[in-house]
């Protein structure tokens, strides 16, 4: 039974509670929420198939904070349970997430629930799916994004598998059945509660069981950049490329000609790491994102470029893992979205990063919809800001890092 979301702290401290969970490290913000009543709706849908499935088989899948994977071991009993999300920030707030609520429940119970390590992290392949019997979670951003996990799902679980994944009211469609009907004979809704919908799935089709392999990474050439473009499921824009991200390139023949090093901040596919190190080959480029989608859409695009010796690729939060002062330039086409919530700080935790990691005269060169108000943001985070283009669409700024710049040596450890 699940208690609203308004519900107060129980009077003792061996219930599993929702509200104990947050954000943190991702932004936090009155109207951003840790749980939500899709979180509720897809466990309270479970919960009879996650108390009978046996250890290791529970397969929870976008869970952005927490909630599902907490739930499942808290409330109904799952064990040995494979998680993958794609935010990094996400992985993050699970962990903290877990010690929090095993405070609550106190930490007999939480322990004899398995709640601070009866979880693990995986990557989006066949090691996550691997016999799993149930598998629950938030549904994806892009039909590209479900249509990944769903080849996966039908390819490599148990052959009684079923799979639930809701979603907001407002962000649902009919081609997401569409979607899960090309890998499951069966498709059907839940009825609506609290303005989600969860979509069930089961029956893995033979034809997508035997085929062994998902599409992607999808692969698409432009013949305009001579460039390949990779992209898995979940990657902004999937395989082209954003008008705002065409815009920036324009300017790469500007960017600090002294820089030795050089970060793509954000680097969704990988486009502008590749752009950057062909167009500068004295430049040590690093491309980096939270996205594990990202990140492995870009390690396809370089590898589809001939880049791999020259680009390294990260997985990281706002370059939260590089030294202070140790980079001459970033380029950054930034997100003005937190999920579906279009929001400030989506940004703004980039810009700040930037400000950290730019060495003294280092620059920072970013692309964004002329309407947005970014340009003050910049100069708080970095320093005096220009604009250096601007179309019918998108500004370019370049943002001068305060102070003089001292010549030092580029990375001296990997990243």
């Amino acid at each position: 039974m699940f208690a609203p979301l308004t519900e107060q702290p129980p009077s003792t401290s061996d219930a599993f509670w929702f509200e104990a969970l947050r954000r943190f490290p991702d932004l936090e913000a009155d109207n951003l929420v840790a749980v939500d009543g899709t979180d509720r709706l897809v466990l309270a849908e479970a919960g009879a198939a996650l108390k009978s499935a046996a250890p290791g088989q529970v397969v929870v899948i976008g869970d952005r904070y927490g909630a599902m994977t907490l739930g499942a071991i808290a409330l109904h009993g799952a064990r040995e349970v494979r998680v993958h999300q794609d935010l990094i920030t996400g992985e993050q707030a699970l962990a903290l997430n877990a010690i929090r609520a095993a405070r609550a429940m106190g930490t007999e119970r939480a322990m004899a629930a398995g709640l601070v390590d009866g979880f693990r992290q995986l990557p989006l392949t066949r090691e996550l799916f691997t016999e799993a019997t149930i598998v629950i979670g938030q549904l994806p951003k892009s039909l590209d994004g479900l249509r990944e996990i769903t080849q996966l799902a039908a390819t490599h679980c148990a052959a009684d598998v079923t799979v639930l994944l809701g979603g907001r009211l407002k962000h649902m469609t009919p081609a997401m059945n569409e979607v899960l009907g090309d890998s499951f004979s069966r498709v059907q809704a839940s009825l609506a509660h609290q303005k989600s919908r969860t979509l069930i799935a089961s029956g893995p089709r033979p034809e997508v069981r035997s085929g062994g392999a998902t599409t992607y990474p999808l692969r698409e050439h432009h013949l305009d950049l001579d460039m390949w473009v990779c992209a898995h499921g979940a990657a902004f824009a999937g395989t082209k490329i954003d008008i705002g991200t065409r815009f920036l390139l324009e300017f790469l023949d500007r960017m600090d000609p002294a820089a030795r090093n050089g970060v793509d901040l954000g680097c969704g596919t990988g486009v502008i790491a590749t752009a950057l190190t062909r167009a500068r080959p004295q430049l040590s480029v690093l491309a980096t994102d939270e996205s594990a989608a990202a990140v492995s859409s870009a390690l396809a695009t370089i590898a589809a470029n001939g880049l791999t010796e020259r680009v390294r690729v990260l997985r990281d939060d706002a370059m939260s893992t590089l030294a202070g002062a140790s980079v001459d330039l970033v380029v950054c086409n930034p997100p003005f979205h937190l999920g579906t919530s279009v929001h400030a700080g989506a940004s703004a935790k980039l810009f700040q990063g930037a400000g950290r990691v730019l060495k003294p005269g280092g620059q920072l060169w970013t692309v964004f919809n002329s309407h947005l108000p970014y340009r003050p943001q910049l100069a708080r985070a970095v320093g005096p800001t220009r604009v250096i283009g601007r179309n019918t669409k998108f500004t370019v700024t370049v943002s001068t890092r305060s102070g003089q710049r001292h010549e030092q040596q580029s990375w001296s450890a990997p990243l």
